[in-house]
């Protein structure tokens, strides 16, 4: 994290628990307005002449169809078709910035070092210089899911119907931005944990050390996404990709779920339906946030995104594989 910025939050009364898990005082007043420090994701810089010829090979999604007004969800896969991270890929000028978990930054870019051989690339961990903000606002919107627009920052459009961008800005410009919509525009900071939470409503799947490698991209509903291109050629993990596709034969889907569970399951959790007294597991959490249910009391309950087999998606035995057995309800 950019020193500056972290001095900055401080400022503004926040206080770290780490780096990526950032609390600020609770606040009575709530225009619905809402500003985030975004410190769980990183940003990966990929520069030099040959830097789209690198991804084209690599990644998921169309190189070719990115701009700087335009940008997509991706995944980088291994040679076995299965999801080392997925990202939002972001291009401005010549270079492109794939935001990604902050978890898995290192070893994607060791990854994608190997193929750079005498290519013209550079690759660069621009965490520490750019800084990603979270921005929501009530007032309702239409367009195009995943449009970046360029000025002094870039905001990435995370909603076609809500007004949730995802900014990217070096410090300065962080800095200013925030204290303009904090100050002048009524904006609320909130913890980087609801922000997760709204990713995990809207069906944006970040992976984890513990689910890098564990899904193919369909089972991660990138197809319904548009981060999966299925004319753009070939790439690591592509044929794979593409059998699924073609022979539709995808037995696992993302689904939205949620639970009564007092406390978020770890990624990875297995999941089992209960009615075969077997306890066989037919599902994995992806990942799962807490929240306070809105009934007026202060019940705990999470949200979270789940790869389950499609033939399951109608039972109503899905439980978490843990010592309480806590019943999960699907909500698509």
């Amino acid at each position: 994290m950019n020193q500056n910025w972290k001095k900055f939050l401080l400022s503004q009364n926040a206080t770290f628990e780490s780096d990526t898990c950032i609390n600020f005082p609770a606040k009575a007043d709530d225009t619905g307005k809402t500003i985030y420090p975004v410190a769980h994701l990183g940003v990966l810089t990929v520069s030099g002449k040959d830097a789209a010829k690198l991804l084209q090979g690599q990644i998921t999604c169309d190189v070719n169809e990115v701009t700087e007004t335009k940008s997509s969800l991706g995944a980088l896969c291994n040679p076995k078709g299965r999801t080392i991270t997925t990202f939002i890929l972001v291009k401005t000028g010549d270079v492109f910035l794939m935001v990604l978990p902050k978890e898995l930054l290192e070893a994607v870019k060791k990854r994608l070092q190997m193929y750079v051989l005498r290519s013209d690339v550079t690759l660069s961990d621009s965490s520490g210089q750019l800084c990603l903000l979270g921005l929501c606002h009530p007032d309702k919107q239409s367009g195009p899911l995943f449009a970046t627009t360029q000025e002094e920052i870039i905001a990435v459009n995370l909603s076609k119907t809500e007004s949730r961008y995802l900014v990217i800005a070096e410090a300065d410009k962080a800095i200013a931005l925030w204290s303009d919509r904090v100050g002048n525009q009524g904006y609320k900071p909130e913890n980087p944990a609801q922000w997760r939470y709204l990713d995990i409503i809207s069906g944006i799947p970040w992976l984890t050390t513990e689910t890098s490698e564990e899904f193919i991209p369909q089972m991660l509903n990138l197809d319904q996404l548009g981060g999966i291109s299925f004319n753009k050629g070939c790439y690591t993990g592509q044929e794979i990709v593409a059998r699924t596709h073609y022979l539709g034969k995808a037995k696992r889907a993302l689904f939205l779920a949620e639970s009564a569970a007092p406390y978020a399951p770890e990624p990875n959790s297995t999941i089992i339906d209960d009615s075969t007294g077997t306890e066989q597991a037919i599902g994995k959490v992806l990942l799962a946030q807490s929240f306070h249910s809105a009934q007026g009391n202060e019940e705990t309950r999470c949200k979270m995104l789940i790869v389950l087999q499609v033939s399951n998606t109608d039972t109503g035995s899905l439980q978490l594989k843990d010592h309480n057995h806590n019943k999960i309800t699907l909500l698509t």
